[in-house]
């Protein structure tokens, strides 16, 4: 892996130093990773292979008209030079080793990647500790994030099948908008083919996940132009059917209620009375909105729904007699 990542590193140097479109052959006689004696057809396979991955990653390629020569076109491929001390390429390899450590990141490749102009070489088994960006099974929602990915920047359709939080099983035909992190939980955003409708999708819920095979080199969709992936990330129990919404009131008292602006996350209205303070927001999942009470608390309570309250002191009235006796 980490030849290949050097031979990409190399390329993207080379184009980005040549002067003039170069041809195959410069390329297979001048880049590190290439070797001089292959033969044409399997060079050939793999410079194509690598002209895809460096075009992922947002370096843009192009060809001369007559197909024989190659170029980087440097207007449409920008990025700000970035200069590290010696002290901080150090910081940058620890966290990017770090990173590279957590089943549950997704974009190992294009990392090591990225850091291999800092380390020639970086082996994640040396490091004691993770990020840990996923805490529900982080092996395969960093899988899952990763094929979603590469089929969101070529705006490929999905398939897979999802269960929701009432334990539905169904299939999904999808257009990924956009991906995003939100309480240790990767989401999927995109619009459902069958239903016509934009839905967030939670990736731990969704297995087999498929990218369209047919026409791999065009695209399926077009992303619209206002489509801001962040308006999706909401609180986790405001994820779920929009028949299912419903209004909660949360109350902080008054040792909890300086925590109230970070747990609220913005999400509803809040309004105060002498030292503590009451939250008024949609939800859609009642079950994740008693384990957010829960895990957030002493100091929060579930006033209303009612019943839902209700609820919730029965079973934590339950779970006091349990370990009473």
């Amino acid at each position: 892996m980490v030849e290949a990542v050097e031979r990409l590193v190399n390329l993207a140097l080379f184009l980005a130093a040549a002067r003039e479109p170069v041809s195959a052959r410069n390329i297979q006689d001048s880049v590190d990773g290439y070797r001089a004696d292959q033969d044409a057809v399997s060079f050939l396979r793999m410079f194509e292979r690598d002209k895809d991955v460096l075009r992922d990653a947002g370096l843009v390629i192009v060809t001369t008209s007559d197909g024989s020569r190659y170029q980087l076109d440097k207007a449409a491929t920008f990025a700000t030079s970035v200069d590290l001390t010696s002290q901080e390429a150090a910081a940058v390899r620890a966290v990017g080793t770090a990173m590279l450590a957590d089943p549950s990141f997704p974009f190992a490749d294009d990392l090591r990647l990225a850091l291999a102009k800092i380390a020639s070489s970086l082996d994640a088994s040396e490091v004691s500790a993770s990020s840990r960006l996923a805490d529900e099974e982080p092996e395969r929602q960093g899988e899952s994030v990763a094929l979603l990915s590469q089929a969101n920047a070529r705006r490929k359709r999905v398939t897979f099948t999802y269960t929701n939080s009432h334990g539905e099983t169904a299939p999904h035909d999808v257009e990924p908008y956009g991906l995003f992190l939100h309480d240790r939980r990767w989401y999927l955003v995109g619009r459902d083919t069958r239903l016509d409708e934009l839905r967030t999708y939670t990736v731990s819920r969704a297995s087999d996940i498929r990218i369209d095979p047919s026409r791999p080199k065009s695209p399926d969709f077009e992303r619209p132009a206002d489509f801001d992936v962040r308006a999706f990330s909401r609180l986790p129990f405001q994820y779920g059917p929009a028949d299912a919404e419903f209004e909660a009131i949360v109350h902080f008292g008054p040792d909890a209620s300086w925590r109230a602006e970070a747990l609220t996350g913005g999400a509803g209205t809040i309004a105060m009375s002498g030292g503590s303070m009451t939250w008024t927001v949609s939800a859609r999942n009642d079950s994740r909105l008693l384990r957010f009470v829960v895990e957030n608390g002493p100091g929060i309570e579930l006033v209303a729904p009612a019943e839902l309250a209700a609820r919730l002191r029965a079973d934590l009235g339950e779970v006091a007699r349990v370990h009473e006796s």
